[in-house]
């Protein structure tokens, strides 16, 4: 392998007397929904600013088809929600997270519920779905198969009327900015103003996941790890970057995108079956269909090379179809568009990754390793989700992280006062400004192009040594001349972010010599106890720092 280079601490020059200023009291760096839930939880004496690359309604949250997984049956107890999670983790949760996020649920639904989001209901009950790993039915959901776009509804009509609230639409992150070891705002980019320095005298980061690195993805464009490549560059400790879920059962059709189907779908009884219509997940789990995640990918992915097939089906056909249609709208009109009929015929499907568990370390308001500066949602390693995902818990800790963050973030400037907002002297962005763009002499989309298949072939579902380590000489190579580069775009800096990121993801996945939740290595394919441990990087540092987990589940 070859050595590791490490790219420069900020992708552009910023001298700060050839960029103009802005100034708030609390920025939000993303506009999902931790980054919302973070807005609405500020103290409203206090200014805040949202920027974010798309708009309100293009992230990974608007996505959401399952629902939020919470305690609102009488039948169900706290400590079932707590023992799913835990089992779904593979031995990487921690215990006090799990309990407190999971306690915290019922309130959290029953906000969005007060703040107008019309959840699914029977009877006047809000009606409950099951997914995979889940032993009752607890998943509140909208609009069948759209729950996330309802939310989202509910929750961009309520920041609406926040006084305090600026949203910076179609504005690109570069860089945080950070003197003596603080944050203190961030580097930004738009079309309409070029780059501009926001100070901030706190940060929130709520950017997403990074999907995108994979050219099977469930996700928006705008999930490409950019809040962990700018938490990285400015010092902030990244935690479990191997793990990367991939989602069962995302539409494998040609020429169609990438969509997921939702995990309710199977909740609600399909069944999985390969190209011979043969029944095979009760051959891998005894919960069949509704296993988690990561036992399901994995059996998919062997039925797939044992038939020499590039797909698994689900089937309905034997489900009422007046009850699917009327359950999975979205899904069924989906379909359609490629003849397909959900509720009879085979549905062709594969993994796809999905959500990217690991990320910038988070204590329980949300604050990382670099002061000012919190992190909520996907981009965050919290504790809760371990090294697999229990389905639909995304959506409520993106609820409980946001609103810690911002409480937190507010009351950590409220205490401070006028002393804490200055502006630092800046002595170390890059200089002499670069004369043109870096673009102009590579072929961006297809080095991205390149690197998505390459994630996809060495670092998915299945994983070896020999593999990853093929792949870290490859994406080392682009580092070496890509991140140099000064880019005038978002283009450039999207793909110098997703390099970043992938590096980490593949020196996380070698280093890490067992098979635990999402990450399946075939040459170490059992569970070892000896890497029950997180694995913590750090800039600067030639590797990771073990830290063996006491206590958790």
């Amino acid at each position: 392998m070859s050595e590791a280079f490490e790219g420069p601490r900020y992708l552009v020059s910023f001298g700060p007397k050839r960029v103009p200023h802005c100034f708030t009291d609390v920025l939000i760096l993303g506009g999902g929904l931790a980054g919302l839930r973070a807005a609405l939880a500020v103290d409203p004496r206090l200014s805040v600013t949202v920027v974010t690359k798309d708009d309100l309604r293009s992230s990974s949250s608007q996505w959401a088809q399952g629902g939020i997984a919470g305690v609102v049956d009488p039948e169900d107890r706290f400590d079932n929600h707590v023992a799913d999670t835990l089992v779904a983790g593979g031995g990487l949760c921690h215990d006090d997270v799990v309990n407190a996020v999971v306690r915290e649920a019922p309130a959290r639904i029953a906000e969005l519920i007060a703040w107008g989001t019309r959840f699914d209901a029977r009877d006047g009950a809000l009606e409950l779905g099951r997914e995979g790993g889940h032993s009752h039915h607890r998943i509140v959901h909208a609009l069948g198969d759209a729950t996330g776009r309802e939310v989202m509804r509910a929750v961009i009509e309520r920041t609406r009327k926040l006084d305090n609230l600026s949203v910076w639409p179609d504005t690109f992150t570069i860089d945080l900015v950070t003197d003596g070891g603080r944050c203190r705002g961030a580097i930004v980019w738009n079309p309409a103003h070029g780059k501009t320095i926001v100070w901030a005298r706190r940060t929130i980061l709520a950017t997403g996941g990074a999907g995108q690195l994979y050219r099977e993805s469930t996700n928006p464009p705008g999930a490409s790890g950019d809040g962990m490549a700018v938490a990285w560059r400015a010092g902030a400790e990244l935690r479990d970057m191997e793990f990367m879920q991939f989602h069962p059962t995302v539409l494998y059709i040609a020429g169609g995108a990438r969509s997921l189907i939702t995990e309710a779908v199977r909740g609600a009884g399909a069944y999985l079956v390969d190209r011979d219509g043969r029944r095979f997940m009760p051959e891998f789990d005894p919960r069949a269909e509704l296993a988690p995640r990561d036992v399901v990918s994995r059996a998919i992915t062997v039925v797939m090379h044992r038939t020499h097939h590039a797909s698994v089906y689900l089937d309905l056909s034997h489900l009422d179809p007046a009850t699917v249609r009327g359950r999975f709208p979205g899904m069924a009109e989906l379909c359609a568009k490629f003849g397909l009929d959900l509720a009879r015929d085979r549905i062709p499907v594969r993994p796809g990754a999905h959500y990217m568990i690991g990320g910038v370390t988070v204590d329980a308001d949300g604050r990382t390793s670099v002061p000012g500066l919190f992190a909520a949602g996907e981009v965050t390693s919290s504790g809760l989700h371990g090294a697999n995902r229990l389905a639909s818990n995304s959506l409520l800790e993106g609820l409980v992280y946001g609103g810690r963050a911002g409480e937190a973030a507010a009351a950590e400037v409220l205490a401070a006062g006028a002393d804490d907002f200055r502006i630092p002297p800046l002595s170390h962005p890059r200089l002499p400004e670069a004369n043109g763009d870096g673009a102009a002499a590579l072929d961006l989309g297809d080095i991205r192009n390149s690197l998505q298949a390459l994630m996809w072939r060495h670092v998915g579902v299945e994983r070896s040594g020999e593999s990853l380590a093929e792949a870290l000489d490859l994406v080392e190579g682009w580092c070496r001349y890509v991140l140099p580069q000064q880019f005038a775009a978002p283009e450039g800096w999207q793909l110098q972010n997703m390099l970043e990121v992938a590096r980490l993801m593949i020196r996380s996945a070698l280093e890490r010599q067992e098979t635990r939740g999402v990450h399946f290595r075939a040459d170490f394919p059992e569970v070892d106890p000896r890497w029950k441990s997180h694995l913590s990087w750090h800039r600067g540092t030639p590797g990771p720092s073990v830290e063996p987990l006491v206590g958790g589940a």
